[in-house]
Order: structure tokens, then sequence, then C-alpha cells
């Protein structure tokens, strides 16, 4: 199995550490679990996309304006999510969810979150036992 982070797929998101929903990563071994990790971002539509939008809606079409902000948000939840994965000492995430809400209905705030892990490939070599 290659590392679970990477893949030849077109458009897929590739981050610097593995990610995944699972609680664990297949034929991989977590060695430790570091802590609950997340990544969090609020963001406000602006004045001029959310006239766009409100057009757009009287047409019942996807409001792209809407689906661009939460997209772009999203991605940016997971990489703040990635750095502090990384600044807690973890090379995975696993049990990554999303979550979201509005915010005195202006704002919409999302969180990636997850439990940040030391995992080790099925290739990597097993680190020696420590002496006492």
């Amino acid at each position: 199995m290659t590392d679970p982070g990477q893949g030849d797929n077109p458009g897929v998101i590739r981050e610097p550490i593995p990610i995944t929903t699972a609680f664990d990563f297949p034929d991989w071994t977590i060695e430790h679990w570091v802590g609950p990790c997340f990544g969090l971002i609020v963001r406000s539509m602006g004045f001029g996309n959310n006239f766009k939008a409100g057009f757009r809606s009287l047409a019942k079409t996807e409001m792209v304006e809407y689906t661009r902000l939460l997209e772009d948000s999203r991605r940016e939840a997971i990489n703040r999510l990635v750095g502090h994965a990384i600044a807690l000492g973890a090379n995975g995430i696993v049990g990554m969810r999303f979550d979201s809400s509005e915010i005195g209905g202006q704002f919409t705030e999302i969180v990636a979150y997850g439990t940040g892990v030391i995992v080790r490939a099925p290739s990597a070599p097993v680190p020696p036992p420590p002496t006492v």
C-alpha cells in the first residue's frame, strides 16, 4: 500500500501527512495517539457575492459563490488541521471530520478535526525497543 495521503488521481488534494476518516490506516501501525487536533476558519460571503447569490436563488440554481466559499473554507480548515497536528508532533490524522455553523446570520464557521497519531508505514523499519 502507498502513503494514504498520496495518490495519482487528478484533482485529489494531497496533504503532507496522511489523513483518514477511519480510525486506522490498513496495513499501517499506529504507534502513538498524540491527541485531538483541529483547524478552524470563520468566513463572510461579502456584499457583492451575497447579492449575486440572491439572484441565483430566485432562479433555483446552484449558488456557485457559496459553493466556492465553502470549498475554499474546507481546504483552509484542513490546512490548519494539518498544521496543528504537525505542531503536536503527529505524522498522521485519523477520524477526520468537518463541522460547520452559522454565526449571527452573516458568518460561517468551518472546523476540521481529528486525532493526531504517529504512524509507521508497513515498509518502514521497526524501531528498536527502548533499553532499560
